[in-house]
């Protein structure tokens, strides 16, 4: 009996070479994904190092589809997901945008809501600086522009913040 060509199966095999070469940049990958990311832990205390500890616990895995990776040096404050790292910070200063009496002062800044959380924005060099605002502890979240449109992370992380740290009451 007769087969068309394209009914038969065809076997292809890859030159030594170019089996090396495939596992090396595997190999190369994988080690680029596992290092960690540096960020700056802040230092919380009191209540906001309470809440900063148990958003820690209540944080995913991935954000905007990126795993989450090794913040160095290693801190229940801070967190990272993908290369170039969106990076979340917990318990940091009240933003100088929010403070009176700074040059930055501005009561009229931007703000978003995502989930159920309040999130001051402020555009960065390379991307965005989202802060949630009206919580026990303020939580920063740098997203770097590769990851527009940048408050799309922020859906991932809202729960967490609702979850774990207590809104005020201003």
């Amino acid at each position: 009996m007769f087969e068309p060509p394209y009914a038969r199966p065809v076997k292809r095999y890859a030159p030594p070479v170019l089996l090396r070469t495939a596992a090396g940049l595997v190999l190369a990958a994988a080690a680029a994904c596992s290092s960690s990311a540096e960020v700056e832990p802040p230092k919380p205390a009191g209540a906001a190092a309470s809440a900063c500890e148990a958003l820690a616990e209540a944080l995913p895995k991935s954000a905007d589809g990126q795993q989450r990776r090794d913040a160095e040096p290693e801190s229940d404050y801070t967190a990272a997901w993908g290369d170039p790292a969106i990076a979340l910070r917990c318990g940091v200063p009240r933003p100088k945008v929010l403070t009176p009496g700074t040059a930055h002062y501005n009561p009229t800044a931007e703000s978003v809501e995502v989930n159920g959380v309040q999130w001051l924005l402020e555009q960065q060099d390379d991307g965005y600086l989202f802060t949630a605002l009206k919580r026990k502890a303020f939580v920063e979240v740098r997203v770097p522009s590769k990851y527009a449109p940048e408050v799309d992370p922020l859906t991932d992380l809202a729960g967490a913040v609702k979850k774990a740290v207590p809104k005020t009451g201003a």
